[in-house]
């Protein structure tokens, strides 16, 4: 009776044992699976992390380029003392602009006057770039839209010099990394 018993309790502990180590490896295997689906969500975090920083350079450099080229703009545009230096302004800007022709002939006059004249020569008229600010605004469309507050002094034969200041708003291609389109307001 009591090898019946020891049996018994033998195999008791036996199938316990069997129970434990089957509830173990389930659990393990449970434990694997979680940690392969936490790498997985790792491998994901690190991708998008990646691509936010990549986004960010990308958008930070074309900001910064934008705005670059929209000052450019401004000294080029706004510094001439005589009518052959306001002739030359726009071939100075020729690589950083992609304007429509009639933009373009809008804000690039020949200067001269009715008679055919040379109004700043005449005129004594001259202008010189003297600061800017830049904004950018949000990338849309791989155009960025940039604003410039430019300071120009201005003079004519018998006048003193008077700052001005103007209102540049720019549109810049990502793409072609140029000026698209420009307006410029005075500020009074």
């Amino acid at each position: 009776m009591k090898n019946k018993v020891l049996l018994s309790m033998i195999c008791l502990l036996l199938v316990g044992l069997v129970i434990m180590i089957s509830i173990t490896n389930g659990k393990r295997s449970q434990i694997k699976q979680v940690r392969k689906e936490v790498s997985q969500v790792n491998k994901q975090q690190k991708q998008v992390t990646t691509q936010i920083g990549n986004l960010q350079t990308t958008y930070n450099a074309n900001d910064q380029m934008a705005k670059s080229k929209l000052l450019e703009f401004a000294k080029a545009y706004y510094t001439f003392s005589s009518q052959s230096d306001y002739d030359k302004h726009f071939s100075k800007i020729a690589d950083i602009v992609d304007l429509k022709r009639d933009q373009k002939n809008q804000l690039f006059d020949s200067g001269l006057d009715a008679t055919g004249g040379s109004r700043i020569d005449n005129m004594g008229l001259t202008s010189q770039y003297q600061t800017a600010t830049s904004y950018t605004s949000d990338l849309d469309n791989q155009t960025i839209e940039t604003l410039a507050t430019v300071v120009v002094q201005t003079s004519g034969t018998g006048q003193n010099a008077i700052n001005q200041t103007v209102l540049l708003h720019g549109w810049f291609d990502t793409q072609t990394q140029k000026l698209t389109s420009i307006k410029i307001n005075q500020i009074q």
